[in-house]
């Protein structure tokens, strides 16, 4: 059964040190466990490796960690709308390795099965595939891809139950459920946790299984990494 604490900062407290593999799941700023990312940086923690599709963007997210220069590679499928990221990257002052998206989940789910390395063809005779193992199956070429474990991961849900069963919220399930997974410890922050019985089991997504700690998320206003707005149609004239 999972730990209920009472602050993002109690939640890491004995559980960050420098140097390690950090999984965060969301998405853009969709899904993102805002609370913990902020523990991270108030910890001072450094040296961090950190695996999520994106690096949030300018000041939001995981950005807040590249500001304070507390991350020193990450593994991720995409840039966004992070200028800083996209500075250190070209700069040389952050290290890199870019995955195709769906091989980046991929990754995250095997390691959370217990899948050390898997094959694929996505990346065959590109730059991703460089001093990789390639393998031939029915006529086909396909590189290795390792699975990923992470030191900790961070998710965000909208629904915790006190057993750690989660529960996401339409897109802001993205990344989640397979860094839920990645993680040799998994600490999640939710907009709303119930007693064990009240989740029902079909909105169950991560298996408390895979989560050794929960935290109820701060409310706070919900920020929008692009905000669209469809011109409205003039009004009929009478």
């Amino acid at each position: 059964m999972p730990v209920l604490h009472n602050s993002p900062t109690a939640s890491l407290s004995d559980l960050l040190f420098d140097g390690m593999t950090l999984a965060v799941g969301g998405f853009g700023l969709s899904g993102v466990p805002v609370d913990l990312i902020d523990a991270v940086c108030a910890s001072g923690v450094k040296n961090l490796t950190v695996v999520s599709n994106n690096m949030g963007i300018d000041g939001k997210g995981l950005g807040l960690l590249l500001e304070k220069g507390q991350v020193s590679k990450v593994i991720a499928s995409y840039v966004g709308e992070n200028s800083l990221f996209s500075e250190q990257y070209l700069s040389g002052a952050l290290e890199v390795e870019f995955n195709p998206q769906g091989t980046l989940a991929e990754r995250l789910r095997a390691g959370g099965a217990g899948i050390p390395a898997f094959y694929t063809a996505t990346g065959v005779g590109t730059d991703l595939a460089e001093g990789k193992p390639h393998a031939e199956f029915d006529g086909r070429t396909y590189v290795l891809e390792r699975g990923i474990v992470a030191d900790v991961s961070l998710v965000r849900a909208h629904i915790a139950d006190t057993d750690g069963n989660l529960d996401y919220r339409y897109t802001a399930r993205n990344f989640n459920p397979v860094v839920a997974a990645a993680g040799r410890v998994t600490v999640a922050e939710a907009e709303t946790i119930v007693e064990l019985g009240d989740l029902a089991p079909d909105r169950v997504t991560t298996p408390g299984v895979y989560v050794q700690r929960v935290v109820r998320a701060a409310e706070r206003v919900k920020d929008i990494e692009q905000r669209t707005v469809q011109p409205q149609p003039a009004a009929a004239s009478a």
